[in-house]
């Protein structure tokens, strides 16, 4: 039986998009997409969201590719110009299930941890989990099963009555290999139905 929900927050809760603030930097769509593909990777992003400092992290990319400094510094320096919106539909349902009084609910969450209290400013949602391990501040991050135990051993859930959501599907086999049923996001309305058929809302 199901007695706690596990949220990851980045692109199921949270709306947070380098496009945003690069489309202000190129004039050229294509232009700033390969800047994003090849230079400010996601394999960069994720070693800041595994422990590495923004200046550490922005340094050594600097040293790779010094050409593109100016844009590679506007990364952090500019990176609240990222963070969207709330994803509405999918908060209503956190609400629903929280109100519900049914279950633990905890955030997994692969982002820095000197970027993290932005979001913990901005979207008051945040302050409704039981918990939130951030993989930044723990210096490991999914999908590596170290940092799922982090969460499982500090609030002391039992893998075989956790629910874990999360759009990223390398993440969603990684907690599926622990032993914790899953939901692979894709939309509010996605979540929504998912949900009803395990009989959790």
């Amino acid at each position: 039986m199901i007695n706690t929900i596990i949220f990851d927050l980045g692109a199921v809760l949270i709306d947070w998009n380098p496009h945003y603030m690069y489309r202000t930097i190129f004039d050229d769509e294509q232009e700033m997409l390969d800047f994003l593909k090849n230079i400010t990777t996601s394999d960069w992003n994720e070693e800041q969201d595994a422990g590495r400092s923004l200046a550490e992290g922005t340094a050594a990319l600097i040293k790779e590719h010094p050409e593109h400094e100016k844009n590679i510094r506007a990364f952090y320096d500019r990176w609240d110009e990222m963070l969207g919106e709330a994803f509405y539909g999918t908060v209503e349902i956190f609400k629903e299930l929280k109100e519900s009084g049914r279950y633990k609910i905890y955030a997994l969450t692969n982002w820095s941890a000197e970027t993290f209290p932005k979001a913990i400013a901005k979207f008051d949602f945040l302050s409704w989990f039981d918990g939130i391990v951030v993989s930044g501040t723990e210096k490991m991050r999914k999908p590596s099963p170290q940092f799922y135990n982090i969460l499982l051993n500090r609030y002391n859930v039992n893998p075989a009555e956790a629910l874990f959501i999360d759009d990223n599907y390398r993440n969603i086999l990684a907690a599926e290999n622990l032993g914790i049923t899953c939901v692979h996001f894709t939309s509010p309305e996605q979540l929504k139905e998912d949900l009803k058929s395990k009989n959790l809302i």
